[in-house]
This record gives C-alpha cells, sequence and structure tokens, in this order.
C-alpha cells in the first residue's frame, strides 16, 4: 500500500486546560512572588469564615454558639488593609470609620463592603490595583473580631489572595490566638525588583499594637460602623 506523503497527520486530542493550583502560604513556605506569576490588573483578597465554628465544640455547638444562636447573632470579622504609598502617604482601608479607599486613586486598594455575620457567600473582599504597584510600597493585611467571639481560634478563617494571572494564594488563621482579637495576615512589600506576598499571621490585641509591630507611625482613634 502507497503512503501519501502530503497527509497531514490528524492534530492531537486537545488535553483538559492546564490548572492552576493554589499555593498554600506556610511557616516552612512562607512567601511567593506576584511579579513572577505575570504582575498588573486586580488582585482580589477574600476573607472567609465558618459560623458553624462558633464556640468550642464546633459544628457540634457548644456554650457560646448556642448563645450566639439564641441572641441571633453570629461572628463578625472585618478584613482591613494597612497602606504605605510610594510618596509616603500611609493610612488604612477599613469598614471602621467608612475608610473604604479607591481603586483608581490613592491608596489603590478598596473594600467592596462590609459582611455583618458571616452569612455572605463571598464573606468580605478587598481589591488591590496591580497595575499602580509602582506606586505602592507596603500593604499588610489584617482582619479583626468586631463582634461574635473571643478569639479567632474559633472563626475557622481563611484569606485567599486571588492574582489576575496565576494561582490562587491561600493564608489559613488556623493557629492559636491567645485571646486576640486582630491578626495580621499576609505583608505585600515592593522592593523596586518584585512585588512579593508573606505570611503573617501574627496576633494582636488591636490596631494600635499592629501599628507599633509594623512601624506604620498612625494616630489611632475609636470608630464605629
Amino acid at each position: 500500500m502507497g503512503i501519501d506523503y502530503n497527509k497531514r497527520p490528524a492534530a492531537p486530542a486537545a488535553g483538559p486546560p492546564v490548572s492552576l493550583s493554589k499555593v498554600t502560604l506556610t511557616k516552612s513556605a512562607p512567601s511567593v512572588s506576584l511579579s513572577k506569576q505575570g504582575g498588573g490588573g486586580r488582585l482580589h483578597v477574600n476573607l472567609n469564615w465558618d459560623q458553624n465554628s462558633a464556640g468550642s465544640g464546633g459544628g457540634k455547638g457548644g456554650f457560646l454558639k448556642r448563645v450566639l444562636s439564641a441572641a441571633g447573632g453570629g461572628i463578625d470579622l472585618d478584613l482591613a488593609c494597612l497602606f504605605e504609598l510610594a510618596d509616603g502617604r500611609s493610612g488604612v482601608v477599613q469598614a471602621l470609620g467608612n475608610a473604604f479607599g479607591s481603586f483608581d486613586n490613592p491608596p489603590y486598594v478598596q473594600l467592596d463592603a462590609d459582611d455583618r455575620t458571616g452569612a455572605t457567600a463571598g464573606g468580605e473582599n478587598l481589591h488591590v490595583n496591580l497595575s499602580r504597584v509602582a506606586e505602592i510600597r507596603r500593604l499588610l493585611v489584617f482582619a479583626f473580631i468586631y463582634e461574635g467571639v473571643a478569639s479567632f481560634d474559633q472563626a475557622n478563617a481563611v484569606v485567599t489572595l486571588t492574582p489576575a494571572q496565576g494561582a490562587p494564594i491561600e493564608v489559613r488563621l488556623d493557629e492559636r490566638a491567645g485571646g486576640s482579637r486582630m491578626c495580621a495576615i499576609a505583608l505585600l512589600t515592593n522592593t523596586g525588583n518584585d512585588f512579593t506576598v508573606s505570611r503573617e499571621v501574627r496576633y494582636v490585641g488591636g490596631h494600635r499594637e499592629l501599628d507599633t509591630a509594623y512601624g506604620w507611625g498612625l494616630n489611632w482613634s475609636a470608630g464605629r460602623k
């Protein structure tokens, strides 16, 4: 049987789409480069937590959970961010004081809304404008307990940072908090050649302690939402 040399071989069957696996930052692997993942676009920072984990009994209940259920309350965690820009300006993006920030203008960080109960499937969300990263010196993503539980141990919270390109980056708030009501979660740093995300998971008592720990130098006053 003759061979038809003009006949092209059949194209191989298309394989499954490439999956970008999630990156979990841990003590042994605490940082990752955003620049190496393509940079630019929007970085979506999401905080979510489990209402069923309230109380020492977890999903099975417990005294605190029963009290919250009877009162009709829930866990209210707030996602927030300290910012320092390249020109030296600094501040905070958070629901307290209605300081929701801006995506297209300084500080190039914006908080979507305030999820008071954790019942919203989307949790709480921050967006960082990575197209303006040259104007950002550093960002500290943190969360604090507004009401509902005494410690992060009871919230089963997780923060996921999803860049426009590259794999989602997960930081779990699963270490013993010792009753602390605030947690520094991730530090985003512009070194000039790179923009990195570093796992912190550092528990402190409040805004002033957080400021002191990271040398932000802000003046704090009581706020409400």
